[in-house]
C-alpha cells in the first residue's frame, strides 16, 4: 500500500486502442459502446478456429514520431513511444536539460517483447548465431519499449519496466507515486503496452482461453451467461502524473488525482482465481481506506471482468463483500466488452476510460449483455452508456496469478 504524502494529479494522457486513438477518439468509442473485436490481420489465423481479435488497425506511427529510428523498432515500441508523444503535448510537458532528472518513465508490459524474442531466435536458428541481425537484439528484452521511448524523448530521472500481467497497468502507477512521493521525481509518464502478435495469440489459444475455440462466436460479453472466454486485444497507454503543486508551477490543468492504491498478492493454484476473491476483496478495501473514503463515496467501478467464467463471478461476489447493499446501486461496467482483454494495458485503457468519465458524465456501458446469470446480478450498465455526474472512481485489475491492484480516481 503506498502511503499518500502529495497530492498527484493527471495531466496528460495518450492512447492507442481498437476502438479509437487519441482521448477523444477513445471517449467516443466508449459513449457509442463501439466495439473494437475485428478480423485479425496482423497474422494468418486460417488455421485456428479463432480469428477475431481487438487489433489496432488504423496505427501509422509516422502520424506521431519522426521516421528516423522507427524500422529498427517493434509495434510494441511503436505503440507506446506514439502514446507517449501524445501525453506528453496534451500535459504541454516539454522535457529538457533543465528538467530531465526530475521527469521519469514507468511502463506496465508482460507480453510486450515476445514477437521479437521468437524472430531473433528463430533467425539464430535457421541461419546460425553469426548472421542474425544485431539491430534486432535490444527489441528482445522486456524493457526495450519502456527504455526506448524515455530514450526517444530524453527521460532520465527513471526508467523501469513493471511486469505483473493484468496489474502492471496499474502496479506502474503505484510504482510512480512512490517516487513522486518520496521525492525523487517530480513528474512521471505512465505507460503500459501490448502488441497483437501470434505467439501470444497461439499461447492463449493452445490453453483454450480464447473466446469462439468451444462456441464458434468470439465474443467479450463480461456477466454474461454465454461467456465463454478472452478476446485477445493491443493497444498502449500514457499518462502524466505529476505533484499538483509542480503541475501549478508549470501552469496546467489537471483531469483528476490518484486518491488511493490497494494491493494485495493471492496464489491460489496455477493460472486459476482464488474462488473466494480474498485478494481482490483486500486490494479494494485497502484502496478505500488510503484514500480515506467509504464505499459509499464511489461513483463507478470500472471492472477488470474479461468474459471468463471464474472471473466476473467472483469479482462479483468480491464486489458484494466489499460494497454491502451498496453494490446494487452503484455501476459496475468492464470496458473489455468493447475492447477485449489487453492484459498489461488493460490497467491504463480503464484508467483513461474512468478520467472520460469524470470529465464527460458517462459511465461506459457492458456492451454484448444478453442474458443474465442468477448470480451475476449487480448494475452493469448493460449495452447504452448512462449519464451522470461521476466524482470518484474505482478501477480494478486482477489476475489468475494471483495479482491484485486497485485504485481509486477522483476529480
Amino acid at each position: 500500500m503506498t502511503a499518500s504524502k502529495k497530492r498527484i494529479v493527471i495531466t496528460g494522457i495518450g492512447i492507442i486502442s481498437p476502438i479509437g486513438i487519441g482521448k477523444e477518439q477513445y471517449w467516443q468509442g466508449l459513449q457509442e459502446g463501439r466495439s473494437g473485436i475485428k478480423p485479425i490481420t496482423l497474422f494468418d489465423t486460417s488455421r485456428f478456429k479463432v480469428k477475431m481479435g481487438g487489433e489496432v488497425t488504423d496505427f501509422d506511427p509516422t502520424a506521431f514520431l519522426e521516421k528516423k529510428g522507427l524500422r529498427d523498432l517493434d509495434r510494441s515500441t511503436k505503440l507506446l513511444s506514439s502514446a507517449t508523444k501524445i501525453a506528453l503535448e496534451d500535459a504541454h510537458l516539454e522535457i529538457n536539460e533543465k528538467n530531465t532528472c526530475e521527469i521519469g518513465m514507468s511502463v506496465g508490459t508482460t507480453f510486450g517483447s515476445v514477437s521479437s524474442i521468437s524472430s531473433f531466435d528463430k533467425e539464430s536458428l535457421t541461419q546460425g548465431p553469426r548472421l542474425v541481425n544485431p539491430s534486432s537484439f535490444p527489441n528482445t528484452v522486456i524493457n526495450s519499449p519502456a527504455s526506448r521511448a524515455a530514450i526517444r524523448f530524453g527521460i532520465k530521472g527513471f526508467n523501469s519496466t513493471i511486469a505483473t500481467g493484468m496489474c502492471s497497468a496499474l502496479d506502474a502507477i503505484e510504482y510512480a507515486v512512490n517516487f513522486i512521493n518520496n521525492n525523487r521525481a517530480k513528474a512521471v509518464i505512465v505507460g503500459s503496452v501490448e502488441e497483437m502478435c501470434e505467439q501470444v495469440f497461439l499461447a492463449l489459444y493452445k490453453l483454450n482461453w480464447l473466446s469462439g475455440i468451444n462456441s464458434g462466436i468470439s465474443i467479450s460479453c463480461p456477466f454474461d451467461k454465454r461467456r465463454d472466454g478472452i478476446v485477445f486485444s493491443e493497444g498502449a497507454t500514457a499518462l502524466i502524473l505529476e505533484e499538483a503543486e509542480y503541475a501549478k508551477q508549470r501552469g496546467v490543468d489537471n483531469y483528476g488525482e490518484v486518491l488511493g492504491v490497494g494491493t494485495s498478492f493471492d496464489p491460489y493454484r496455477l493460472v486459476k482465481y482464488n474462488p473466494k476473491g480474498t485478494g481482490m476483496k483486500e486490494a479494494m478495501k485497502l484502496a478505500l481506506q488510503e484514500a480515506s473514503l467509504e464505499p459509499e463515496d464511489i461513483d463507478y467501478v470500472c471492472a477488470n471482468s474479461n468474459s471468463t467464467r471464474d472471473a466476473d463471478l467472483i469479482e462479483t461476489v468480491a464486489i458484494k463483500e466489499v460494497f454491502g447493499k451498496y453494490a446494487y446501486k452503484i455501476p459496475v461496467t468492464s470496458i473489455k466488452s468493447m475492447i477485449g482483454e489487453t492484459f498489461s494495458a488493460s490497467g491504463g485503457m480503464a484508467t483513461i476510460a474512468s478520467i472520460g468519465a469524470m470529465a464527460k458524465g458517462f459511465i461506459p456501458p457492458t456492451i454484448n449483455y444478453k442474458e443474465k446469470e442468477e448470480k451475476c446480478d449487480l448494475n452493469y450498465v448493460p449495452n447504452k452508456v448512462s449519464k451522470g455526474k461521476i466524482d470518484k472512481v474505482m478501477i480494478n485489475t486482477f489476475d489468475f496469478y494471483g495479482n491484485c491492484t486497485v485504485i481509486i480516481v477522483g476529480k
